[in-house]
């Protein structure tokens, strides 16, 4: 089994709907494949020669998060400079990924209502942001 000198961890907020914590999943994991390129593996082939798109090359761990957690895990990260990729909860209610921007924006720089975060780095860091959080079920 590899070893990695990096964690992936994708905090969701414990309070919100199963299709809104998917969605959230989803479009947080890919802003951490964005940031990480070098972590994206090789594409994939079937027997028959067609290719698939690449993964990323080491696992995420998801967990569930309430508010205070959320921002535990987001003050780390600022603090300590990790790779993030947020989404808050005016986010629902946009329509594209400039309005998500704009929404994103809008908000309290040092308090965002944050419902995910998804963070990359060192796997000490990793751990003190989610220190306590519960893997999700």
């Amino acid at each position: 089994m590899t070893t990695f000198d990096t964690r992936v961890a994708i905090l969701i907020r414990n309070d919100l709907k199963t299709w809104q914590r998917l969605n959230v999943a989803a479009f947080l994991a890919t802003g951490i494949a964005g940031a990480a390129p070098e972590a994206m593996g090789e594409p994939y082939l079937d027997e028959a020669g067609r290719t698939y798109a690449r993964l990323l090359g080491q696992p995420m761990l998801v967990f569930e998060a309430d508010a205070s957690q959320l921002a535990h895990a987001h003050k780390v990260a600022i603090d300590r400079d990790i790779v993030r990729a947020v989404y808050v909860e005016a986010m629902f209610s946009t329509g594209d990924d400039a309005a998500n921007r704009e929404a994103f924006l809008a908000a309290d720089a040092d308090a965002p209502n944050l419902v995910g975060i998804a963070l990359r780095g060192p796997r000490k860091a990793i751990e003190k942001a989610t220190k306590g959080v519960p893997l999700h079920r």
